[in-house]
């Protein structure tokens, strides 16, 4: 009896076994993507750098001057095998990025330098596509979710959904949840005493995002998209009272292939609406979850509202031109009825409205494989509340090395002399509209550097 039920055991051992996913195909991969040099404004304040760009809007109106940055992408990949067939597809991404702040450059700052350099951890997450040959994929944790965007001005105009969270997608369509709110992000946080006790909370925000992408014959794309944000009430033992609030978003995004001398062409426009706490897109961002303005008289955002509208085109026009051009509209406005400044949650006042409009073009002239000659020319608009118009042109010349040789826009690594300059209106000069403007009282902003920018997947 006894050898019947060892006999038995080892059968359904060994059926176990050769029913196991078994990984024999584990592969690494390493990326890369920066930008860094040094530059100076020949006419500023101790020859200092500042972003010239206008108080609000981030990189939009071009990023030649921008930030040292570096990130590095290492990640696993491997396909388990199931009963000697190929099954999932799993990848196991991170992402680590550093910056400099405060006009530093990465290589002269530190960790231990007060603003100087900065570690973050953007993504940490496992993929697993196509489960078991199947059309369904799903992934979990922090992810840079983000996809079409002006590269010129680093602005991912309709989805980034960059933040931690989990989703599962069937061919064309995804359903994700995200939980952005951090200590950082006020007001997420707050503290609750409880048996006489207190200690801090943070105040979850749930982002419900639902993505189709219709996808014609010609490969042209049009993706559609709907969330919905919800935030708790505290409790009667928090420091602070909040109602529960909500929000959602709707827009349209459209991708199609334009036919020039040169492949790669395109023209893409985006359309979005967010409403109540997703009424999210400011200082050259477009999240949704991160709220803008004052809220009303009760503490909510119900009639907040943010509409957003971005025309973005590339023409390949021959072996010697390229056209890189873009229009940002984005309105905004809070959940106060004023137009001017309103009171937010801690008691400060803050613009509960405002108007971006910024229109761009970047002509890259091929001299050779291997010289590029850029040209860029922005205008840029912003309105705070009831202010006048804080306006800015600006110019930039880069003569360009490229020394993978080759005549496309997209080809990397980047060798730059990079020489901007930037006009500002009237209002602007006088308030100060810009990082540079803060510590120069000029009307005229300039910059003159040397940089390189790469991307190596």
């Amino acid at each position: 009896m006894k050898n019947v039920i060892s006999i038995i055991v080892f059968l359904m051992v060994v059926h176990a076994v050769r029913g196991q996913v078994v990984i024999t195909n584990t592969r690494m991969s390493f990326g890369t993507t920066g930008r860094i040099g040094v530059g100076l404004s020949p006419t500023g304040e101790g020859n200092m750098w500042k972003p010239l760009n206008l108080t609000g809007q981030g990189s939009l109106a071009g990023r030649m001057e921008q930030n040292d940055y570096m990130d590095l992408l290492p990640a696993l990949h491997f396909t388990p095998m199931l009963n000697g067939k190929d099954s999932t597809n799993v990848t196991f991404q991170v992402r680590l990025g550093m910056y400099a702040a405060n006009g530093q450059f990465m290589g002269n700052t530190g960790t231990r330098t007060d603003g100087g350099l900065t570690f973050i951890l953007p993504e940490t997450y496992i993929e697993a596509r196509n489960i078991l040959g199947s059309r369904w994929s799903a992934w979990v944790g922090v992810r840079f979710r983000r996809y079409d965007d002006i590269h010129i001005c680093d602005y991912f105009y309709f989805d980034d959904h960059s933040a931690q969270g989990a989703g599962v997608s069937y061919k064309n369509t995804e359903l994700a949840m995200y939980m952005p709110a951090s200590t950082d992000s006020y007001p997420y946080n707050y503290k609750v005493t409880v048996a006489g006790a207190t200690n801090p909370v943070i105040r979850q925000r749930q982002v419900y995002v639902l993505e189709h992408s219709i996808i014609s014959n010609n490969g042209n794309t049009l993706k559609l998209l709907g969330e919905f944000h919800h935030v708790a009430a505290s409790s009667d033992s928090a420091s602070m009272h909040f109602k529960s609030d909500n929000g959602w978003v709707i827009g349209a995004k459209y991708n199609n292939a334009i036919k020039t001398r040169m492949p790669g062409s395109f023209n893409q426009f985006a359309v979005r609406y967010g409403k109540g706490i997703a009424n999210g897109g400011d200082n050259g961002t477009t999240y949704t979850w991160s709220t803008y303005g004052a809220p009303d008289e009760n503490g909510k955002y119900t009639n907040a509202y943010s509409f957003t509208t971005v025309e973005h085109f590339l023409l390949n026009l021959s072996r010697k031109i390229t056209l890189n051009g873009y229009g940002v509209f984005t309105q905004s406005k809070g959940g106060a009825s004023n137009d001017n400044k309103a009171t937010y949650f801690d008691g400060s006042e803050i613009y509960n409205r405002k108007t971006d409009f910024v229109v761009g073009m970047r002509s890259i002239f091929y001299a050779t494989n291997w010289l590029h000659l850029i040209n860029e020319l922005h205008y840029a608009v912003r309105k705070d509340g009831s202010n006048p118009d804080a306006a800015m042109w600006k110019f930039s010349f880069a003569p360009t090395i490229a020394p993978l040789g080759k005549r496309d826009p997209w080809c990397r690594p980047h060798i730059r002399l990079v020489m901007t300059l930037a006009r500002y209106n009237d209002y602007a000069a006088a308030n100060h509209y810009s990082p540079w403007l803060q510590i120069n009282n000029k009307r005229w902003g300039t910059y003159v550097g040397v940089k390189t920018e790469w991307w190596i997947f």
